[in-house]
């Protein structure tokens, strides 16, 4: 006798070079579950696995700068509140940076900043969901998980005009 038991998800992997290291991508067919900047040099992948083959190529087209947005079918694991905090960072324009208390107005939590923040940086999506482009209320860069010389870069990344040094 068998039983009708859903199938198990078979979570897909890649690695793959970026300016800012290595990076890997995980995600099924439900979506990318995660994207993380790795501490140490891998091997990259060279047969991307087809649930991830989009991903891969949006982010090569992010960091050539022609992608200023991601259309991608998104799968992280959080709590609810997590996941709202996370939805609200998708609406964050390419260039542009909010501050932990304007996110926390915005999710109708102003006096939850600090569950915002801590929201914010239990993100797994780097890069795609934009938790880069908050800031203290003060314009200063404050927390990333990657760390501030990576957020640093992502934000130089997306403005607009690049400076050229005159001197």
């Amino acid at each position: 006798m068998t039983t009708n038991k859903p199938q198990s998800k078979i979570m897909a992997s890649c690695i793959i070079k970026s300016p800012l290291g290595f990076t890997k991508i995980n995600g099924d067919t439900h979506g990318i579950s995660s994207i993380t900047l790795l501490n140490s040099e891998e091997k990259e992948t060279s047969n991307i696995p087809k649930e991830l083959k989009d991903c891969v190529f949006q982010l090569k087209a992010y960091f050539k700068g022609t992608q200023k947005q991601f259309h991608l079918k998104l799968n992280p694991k959080g709590s609810d509140f997590q996941k709202k905090v996370w939805k609200q960072l998708e609406q964050i324009p390419y260039g542009k940076t909010l501050s932990y208390l304007e996110l926390s107005k915005q999710l109708n939590t102003p006096k939850a900043i600090r569950a915002v923040a801590n929201a914010n940086s239990k993100n797994p999506l780097l890069i795609v969901v934009p938790c880069h482009r908050v800031i203290g209320s003060n314009g200063s860069l404050t927390g990333y998980a990657a760390g501030l010389h990576i957020k640093k870069w992502l934000l130089k990344h997306e403005t607009p005009c690049k400076q050229q040094v005159l001197f």
